[in-house]
């Protein structure tokens, strides 16, 4: 192998990571602003559950559809790739307990709409 074929092996896999990187980005920010609510995570989160819902959306896509070839940077696999971040993030939040909170009585659940944080109040000592 020669030189030149290296740096273009080297080019083409840094052209492949950033479009995965792009992609991923857009497809979680799409499922984090079709998903209600306050979501977790920052922008490194929201690029690996678009990444995730990518492979997620179209490997479901390609299981029930046989014989379909999806790229996931096209428009049915943005589609499905969206589907399957949304679907990741609907676990994480179901898992984590930001949907559904127990009552102090224990009999029901009630939904928790927002977190509240306390907040100090500095007493001033006269």
């Amino acid at each position: 192998m020669s030189q030149e074929e290296i740096l273009l092996i080297a080019e083409n896999a840094a052209n492949e990571m950033l479009i995965w990187v792009g992609f991923g980005t857009l497809v979680g920010l799409a499922a984090k602003a079709i998903m209600p609510g306050r979501d977790p995570g920052g922008a490194v989160s929201t690029m690996m559950m678009g990444i995730g819902g990518a492979v997620i959306g179209c490997g479901t896509l390609s299981y029930f559809w046989k014989g379909a070839q999806v790229t996931p940077v096209s428009i049915i696999g943005s589609v499905v790739a969206t589907g399957g971040a949304f679907t990741l993030l609907f676990f994480y939040k179901l898992l984590s307990g930001s949907f559904f909170a127990e009552a102090e009585d224990g009999d029901r659940f009630t939904h928790r709409y927002r977190r509240r944080r306390r907040r100090r109040t500095m007493i001033r000592g006269t």
